[in-house]
């Protein structure tokens, strides 16, 4: 990464940047993509039974991925104040320490109370079954998929996208092979329906890992900070600044994406159909949530760079152009939306009545693209500056005191039925996207008032 001097090259640089993320993350989350649309080709009901799982599973992951994401700033700042290679490595091997216990933490958690959640649903017997094979199969790759996450958070932060992207697209084919052979027991493999779909994606975290351990190990410029070259001792001290930056960043996470969650989770009353139009619907939705997430990491990457150097007018020009350009692309995904619900719906089903009320669904879906165009990047730009904590807590009212209780009454005492809580959901991310950007003007303009300098 190199310092720049114009918006037309930062602009050329966060778009270097930018792209690759954009690629690697539409291409981890086509995983799940593809778990829904060969699941709900399979069966209806394990495709309700793998929305079940996944709502368990994503806030879980994400939250504590998010605080593995701490590696990000931390390397870039250093980098940006040019550092010891020392330092860098030392960094990253503890992010990897924290990602093994954290593994380690959650399969035993999930081995003690997933059966307990589960049975306190109201769920049929079959999706029961099939959300609790999903779950198992999906385990038994906790430990790569968190190693994983800081090893990507290593190689992003040094600037190198690219390299994320081509491990990235390099699995993909591989979870599709599996989901096809596991999912409809093909070539003397068993039928494992939705469960199939589990292991699939556990096969591919582990592919992943092994790859990011040989590129971080073997080639430049990521094996010249020797992370794998030296054993190094436990340091509560650099666990310490890890969690306390990663686990605001966590919650924010977490919050923001538990409340979806929680929406289908509350939506297990309804019936199958209805269940599996809104997953359809989400999982949509949240692939077009790529694009202002990609941009997010990528501000994180760039701001950070610029403030480690206390470069803090460039650091507030890029985050400025990054929410710019997923405002753009926000309206032209809305658009999309508006004018081909019914086709878009088609991809995942050929059930008439889940088509229809899928159809339904996604029309509010358009609505979540303005405020995730506002929000994930100005959540990018805060980690940047290593602002996590404020954060974390205009993230718990936005989506937890205002959109969730409020979709709740409009579902439940309302005639908007399954649609209130999408209504829910939209004022949710709207609030977050007006309290964050409050935040973030707030910290260029006061915290850092060397941002309103000229030249």
């Amino acid at each position: 990464m190199n310092q720049t001097y114009s918006k037309k090259q930062k602009l050329h640089q966060l778009l270097v940047i930018l792209i690759p993320i954009l690629i690697t993350q539409l291409a981890m989350y086509s995983m799940t993509f593809i778990d829904t649309l060969m699941t709900g080709r399979y069966d209806s009901q394990d495709l309700a039974g793998v929305a079940i799982g996944s709502s368990l599973w994503v806030p879980v992951f994400t939250g504590l991925s998010g605080i593995l994401l701490a590696v990000t700033p931390i390397v870039s700042h250093l980098i940006g104040a040019k550092k010891q290679s020392e330092d860098v490595a030392f960094s990253v091997i503890q992010g990897v320490y924290l990602s093994i216990i954290m593994a380690v933490l959650v399969f035993a958690g999930g081995a003690i109370s997933l059966n307990l959640i589960l049975n306190g649903m109201n769920l049929e017997n079959r999706v029961q079954d099939t959300a609790f094979n999903y779950l198992a199969a999906l385990s038994t790759g906790l430990f790569p998929l968190f190693v994983y996450s800081v090893l990507r958070s290593f190689i992003d932060a040094l600037g190198k996208t690219r390299v994320s992207m081509v491990i990235t697209l390099l699995s993909l084919p591989i979870n599709a092979l599996f989901n096809y052979i596991l999912i409809y027991g093909k070539w003397g493999f068993p039928e494992l329906g939705g469960a199939g779909a589990g292991y699939a994606s556990s096969i591919t975290y582990w592919l992943i890992m092994i790859i990011s351990f040989y590129i971080v190990h073997k080639n430049a410029p990521f094996s010249n900070y020797g992370v794998f070259r030296k054993l190094h001792a436990v340091s509560i001290g650099k666990w310490k600044e890890i969690l306390m930056i990663g686990i605001p960043i966590g919650l924010s996470i977490f919050f923001e994406t538990s409340i979806f969650s929680a929406v289908t989770l509350l939506m297990s009353s309804f019936e199958t159909a209805v269940i599996a139009a809104h997953q359809i619907a989400l999982n949509f939705a949240s692939l077009l949530y790529m694009i202002p997430l990609s941009i997010s990491m990528a501000l994180t990457i760039v701001v950070g760079f610029e403030a480690g150097a206390a470069r803090f007018r460039d650091a507030k020009e890029y985050s400025w152009i990054g929410v710019a350009i997923a405002v753009i692309m926000a309206l032209i995904c809305a658009a999309v939306l508006m004018l081909f619900p019914e086709e878009v719906a088609s991809i995942y089903t050929k059930d008439a009545h889940v088509l229809d009320l899928t159809a339904a669904f996604l029309i509010y879906a358009m609505f979540f693209q303005l405020s995730d165009a506002i929000q994930a990047p100005v959540q990018g730009a805060l980690r940047g500056y290593k602002d996590v904590n404020v954060t974390f807590i205009m993230s718990l009212i936005s989506y937890w005191v205002i959109g969730l209780p409020f979709g709740y009454y409009l579902a439940n005492y309302t005639n908007w039925g399954a649609y209130g809580y999408w209504i829910g959901l939209i004022t949710g991310l709207a609030a977050g996207a007006i309290t964050l950007t409050s935040r973030l003007i707030y910290l260029q303009n006061k915290k850092y008032p060397e941002s309103m300098k000229v030249g």
